[in-house]
């Protein structure tokens, strides 16, 4: 079974940073066979895709919305993938979740990711 928990989330005025982080933990496959995106949610809205990284760290990939302001990482050592948000704004504001994709055939696709964790709130004030 896989356990994703994020981490890093929180109140910020318009244009600050914040850097989330999401751990992986799990028995059996390891952390460096999924591909790993960040979605976010926010209220009233369905869930949409923001960037999402390879196995390997090499590939990246990022929303319209987000691409320049958003840079996604990952550490294989330490099984933990990263989301760093600079000047945020405040329709940046929702639920974000880290998920694992075992195929990366769709990185922006929802329903290629097999395990979610429970998300980190980030609220950008204007």
């Amino acid at each position: 079974q896989v356990q994703l928990v994020e981490s890093g989330g929180g109140l910020v005025q318009a244009g600050g940073s914040l850097r989330l982080s999401c751990a992986y933990a799990a028995s059996g496959r390891t952390f460096s066979s999924y591909a790993m995106g960040w979605f976010r949610q926010a209220p009233g809205k369905e869930r949409e895709f923001v960037s999402a990284i390879s196995w390997s760290g090499g590939s990246t990939y990022y929303a319209d919305s987000v691409k320049g302001r958003f840079t996604i990482s990952r550490d294989n050592a330490k099984n933990t993938v990263y989301l760093r948000m600079n000047s945020l704004k405040p329709e940046d504001t929702g639920v974000y979740y880290c998920a694992a994709d075992p195929i990366h055939e769709k990185p922006e696709d929802e329903y290629e990711y097999d395990y979610w964790g429970q998300g980190t709130q980030v609220t950008v004030s204007s």
